[in-house]
């Protein structure tokens, strides 16, 4: 029997590495591995006994307030409500800021 898929619109996952919460805004197809500092994300109320120490190549940081996405599956879309120093990723893949859409110029 296999787990339940947690990247759900609305799922509330937390860093087992830092202190890193994330909301996932949009789930995509479901095929991404979402880590923290190269540890899986568990569920918010999951106890995580003693956090590890995020992986030396995966501890750039995360940024509260913007979304990131996996390159493997753009629509996949993260919210980090909570930052810390681990780097979200797609398992080693680091994830990337989604930068805001340019509107039209209005004349």
């Amino acid at each position: 029997m296999t787990a339940p898929n947690p990247l759900v619109p609305g799922a509330r996952l937390r860093s087992q590495t830092c202190t890193t919460e994330v909301i996932v805004v949009r789930a995509g197809s479901g095929t991404v591995s979402l880590t923290c500092g190269g540890a899986p994300m568990v569920g918010l109320d999951t106890p995580v006994p003693s956090p590890a120490e995020p992986a030396e190549h995966l501890a750039g940081g995360t940024a509260i307030g913007k979304r990131y996405t996996a390159v493997a599956d753009p629509a996949l879309e993260v919210l980090v409500t909570k930052a810390g120093r681990g780097t979200l990723g797609d398992g080693s893949a680091p994830m990337v800021v989604q930068t805001a859409k340019t509107l039209p110029a209005s004349d």
